[in-house]
């Protein structure tokens, strides 16, 4: 920065166009590295410098103005510097208003939380701009409780947008909180349903939290919204958002550790006006008391050497039932033994199971909690999984018909996926037998004296002489021999996928899967997409992944990127599943139309995790194509 002796007047409008001009071809670090700290230091305390400052922006044609501003933004040291650089130009310039209150926060998602703060403390510094700053915030709001929005953008947005919020909220006064009350409590009204409706935990998480802090804004001496939900480092550094420093604790002359200092003693101030400690009621005395407390000199009986009663647990599958069965008033005790037993019993008795399968499937089925035992769900669940894999072919039938029909709540419907899936991965797993050798283990001895069957045994001494006077550098793992089993999912996987493709397209009363159950759907996609994958090598492989690519055909535009994600996942479950001679032979042309799908996927959806599943399909899709033109015909 050079000095101009003598007062002469001058123009700096060169400077701002080579300004911008470096700003725009990518020197936006070189040139602001070395700008901005100068500048600092010279608008602290000297308005000549400000308005030399303000002058070098306003001159910044507006072609330019985007990377310039973004530049100033983003290495601004706070909200206070960045109004010394800027004055009023989002007032002034129209190109910047749509940059700072537009672009920045609605059309992009990328700036860090500082920058957000930079850019939103920058608006309320000054009455003139404290307008754009509730319009902001009104179209930040507008944004965060669209359905269409919540649908259509990643989660990262949807964060960033609730961190834009929360920093608006902070910067709020009492009097415009007043004037757009009723604005704020239908925002959050519809934005809290918008968000509870979807199917990603973070989203709904989002919406809990931003809910909460609109409700404290509002309600600040009355009740407030409350969720229930697990914290996480998110979470917290969102609600930290709500409660800003004071500004004029935020210089540029402070080191850091004298603003977390600041900061520090910043915080328990609302929290204390927030909750401020009632008096306690005085005690009166009471002409009774030393009546009420003449039970202090009882003794207490010693029960030392009291043992807990052990309830025995039924024995017999039936016995089980009955308990199950059983009203209210019967033994709670008792109920509670059976359904920590229950699951070990169907297992050692395969053939008394069988005989009450289906009934012990619908009693689990609609089994409700009576005491607060612990892992109840768990339990319960594993002795569902446990019926199913002993009988599989008339419980499979049973359960996937419950799945669509009417009078079961949607925590039951998705029960009955997880017991599918379970069992679908219980019965296709191999049986292990555990014939290990541990390698530190002492060997036996030989015995060298030959014996009636020494003959059979020989080359077995042969090798333990060879094998102890052998030296090794290095010893594997332990060898775990695999005895030939067959794939029990094999003869059932049928039963288990088809009955739950068949009519989901069919709403009932209570239960609507392509409308407003989107969730139990993107939990019945993800759940065919597990049974397709466990069903590789089985003979209904090839029919299983015709239709479940018709399946994923029918609904690969749905609007919740959970379903989206399920789908991506069937793709990738067909394509390790099914031979790929068979995929050629009979899907080659529908096998081309996912090709294309998928392009647009990986090209055009918002969701990331969407994005990244159809690149990984497209990557199989082009190893199994390299793998068939390497093989010789």
């Amino acid at each position: 920065v050079c000095f101009i002796p003598g007062g002469l007047d001058c123009s700096i409008s060169f400077v701002s166009h080579v300004l911008g001009k470096a700003c725009v071809h990518g020197r936006q670090k070189e040139i602001l590295g070395v700008l901005v700290p100068r500048l600092t230091a010279l608008t602290r305390a000297d308005c000549i410098w400000q308005r030399i400052c303000w002058r070098l922006l306003e001159c910044v044609p507006d072609r330019w103005m985007e990377a310039v501003l973004l530049g100033f933004v983003q290495r601004a040291p706070g909200a206070d510097v960045l109004s010394r650089f800027l004055g009023n130009l989002v007032v002034k310039n129209k190109k910047a208003q749509f940059v700072v209150t537009q672009k920045m926060l609605l059309l992009q998602y990328g700036h860090t939380t500082a920058v957000l703060q930079n850019l939103l403390g920058y608006l309320s510094l000054d009455s003139l701009r404290r307008t754009l700053l509730l319009r902001v915030l009104q179209e930040l709001l507008e944004t965060w409780s669209s359905s269409s929005a919540v649908k259509h953008s990643p989660a990262e947005q949807q964060l960033y947008i609730s961190k834009a919020i929360l920093i608006c909220l902070s910067h709020l006064k009492e009097p415009e909180i007043e004037s757009c009350r009723q604005e704020l409590l239908t925002s959050m009204m519809e934005g809290v349903k918008c968000h509870l409706d979807s199917s990603l935990p973070r989203l709904r998480r989002l919406g809990m939290v931003v809910a909460e802090s609109i409700s404290f804004k509002i309600n600040a001496e009355g009740p407030v919204l409350k969720f229930e939900y697990e914290e996480d480092d998110e979470t917290r550094e969102l609600k930290s958002l709500l409660v800003q420093t004071p500004l004029f604790c935020v210089v540029s002359s402070l080191p850091d550790d004298d603003r977390s200092k600041k900061a520090d003693v910043a915080l328990p101030v609302v929290a204390e006006s927030r909750e401020k400690p009632q008096p306690a009621a005085p005690v009166m005395p009471d002409e009774e008391s030393d009546e009420l407390d003449s039970d202090d000199d009882l003794v207490p009986y010693d029960m030392s050497e009291d043992k807990e009663l052990k309830i025995k647990a039924p024995v017999y599958i039936r016995d089980c039932i009955e308990v199950l069965t059983g009203s209210g008033s019967e033994d709670v005790d008792k109920w509670e033994a059976t359904v920590k037993a229950l699951e070990s019993l169907v297992r050692k008795n395969p053939a008394a199971t069988r005989e009450v399968s289906v009934e012990l499937a619908k009693i689990l089925l609609h089994l409700e909690e009576k005491t607060c035992i612990e892992g109840f769900v768990e339990l319960r669940q594993k002795a569902q999984v446990a019926v199913l894999t002993t009988d599989p072919i008339p419980v499979a039938k049973y359960l996937t018909s419950q799945f669509y029909s009417l009078n079961y709540s949607l925590r039951q419907r998705m029960d009955i996926l997880d017991v599918l899936v379970l069992a679908a991965r219980e019965l296709s797993s191999p049986k292990f037998h555990g014939n290990t050798e541990h390698s530190g283990a002492q060997k036996p001895c030989v015995p060298l004296l030959p014996g009636r069957d020494s003959s059979k045994g020989w080359r077995r001494i042969v090798d333990e002489r060879i094998k102890s006077k052998t030296r090794r550098f290095v010893t594997g793992q332990p060898r775990v021999e695999m005895a030939s089993h067959p794939n029990e999912f094999n003869s059932v996987a049928g039963y288990f996928f088809f009955p739950l493709i068949q009519h989901f397209d069919r709403p009932l009363t209570t239960f609507d899967l392509l409308g407003e159950d989107h969730l139990v759907l993107g939990r019945l996609v993800h759940t065919l997409a597990i049974l397709m994958y466990l069903a590789v090598n089985t003979v209904a492989v090839t029919a299983m992944g015709k239709a479940l690519l018709e399946f994923v055909w029918a609904l690969r535009f749905h609007t919740d990127s959970y379903v989206r994600q399920g789908l991506l996942s069937c793709v990738s479950s067909l394509l390790l599943s099914v031979p790929t001679e068979w995929i050629l032979a009979d899907m080659a042309e529908e096998l081309l139309e996912t090709q294309s799908w998928l392009g647009d996927v990986m090209e055009k959806d918002p969701d990331g995790d969407c994005r990244r599943l159809a690149l990984q399909n497209l990557l199989l899709m082009e190893n199994l194509k390299k793998k068939l033109e390497a093989v010789p015909s």
